[in-house]
């Protein structure tokens, strides 16, 4: 299972860094319709429920906006890839550091589900608790 949950991270931090990285090819005014093409070469609808708002705001921030969120992708990738390359080498400073990492996420999802609650949001956030929950339980089971 510590497999699969670094997998899960692993792919997350690449996503991000991608993106990030993106950000950087494209600049400001092509960021829209780049992030249009990727989410129609993925077969989800651009105008949909979510992804339309999403890059409606995106197109919406400003350059300053833009360079904290190209930022924060990079950080957060990083954190990600850190988290997944320690679960799939089963290191245990990694499952510390996820429940740490993942666990501190927890209030501030469940915050976004009471302000504005939807699908996506409960089943991300149960995810969460479902892989802190899984590693905590590990590390009190198991022995230094």
């Amino acid at each position: 299972m510590l497999a699969a949950i670094g997998l899960f991270k692993l792919t997350k931090g690449t996503l991000l860094v991608a993106l990030a990285l993106e950000l950087l090819r494209v600049g400001h005014d092509g960021l829209a319709g780049v992030l249009a093409q990727w989410a129609t070469r993925l077969h989800i609808d651009p105008d949909g429920r979510y992804l339309g708002p999403a890059l409606q705001a995106i197109a919406a921030l400003d350059w300053r906006q833009l360079e904290l969120a190209r930022a924060g992708l990079f950080v957060y990738g990083a954190l990600f890839l850190t988290e997944g390359t320690g679960l799939v080498l089963r290191k245990r400073w990694a499952e510390y550091f996820t429940v740490i990492a993942t666990g501190s996420l927890i209030p501030l999802e469940v915050y976004e589900i009471v302000r504005r609650p939807d699908g996506l949001r409960i089943t991300a956030c149960l995810v969460n608790v479902a892989i802190v929950w899984y590693l905590a339980r590990g590390l009190r089971r198991r022995p230094r």
